[in-house]
């Protein structure tokens, strides 16, 4: 069973930029609570979309750079990456299938 990988500033480029399948990035933060709200949804996408797509988790207090390099202003931030590149991003907490709809056309 899958669970969202947590990166760090100093994994970010390994995990997300070099992966060669779609990434989905959730950059939250403890105390969000939309971050909180949508969890459990990046947890099972994690599972239902192990082997297809890498769904991690970015803690915006505990990993600068990275956030800010991406340009996150609001949290929570979903960030869809495709060969090392922005394809998509969706800000704010979202239903489930709002997420599975975008994640679809980078598949």
């Amino acid at each position: 069973m899958g669970s969202a990988l947590h990166v760090t500033d100093a994994t970010f480029e390994a995990e997300v930029i070099k992966s060669s399948i779609p990434v989905l990035v959730d950059f939250w933060a403890t105390w969000c609570g939309p971050c909180r709200m949508i969890a459990p949804v990046i947890e099972e996408l994690a599972t239902e979309y192990e082997g297809r797509v890498k769904i991690c988790k970015m803690d915006v207090d505990n990993n600068r750079n990275v956030p800010t390099n991406q340009g996150i202003r609001s949290i929570p931030a979903l960030l869809i990456f495709k060969n090392g590149i922005v394809v998509d991003n969706i800000v704010g907490a979202v239903p489930k299938a709002a997420i599975v709809e975008r994640l679809a056309s980078h598949i």
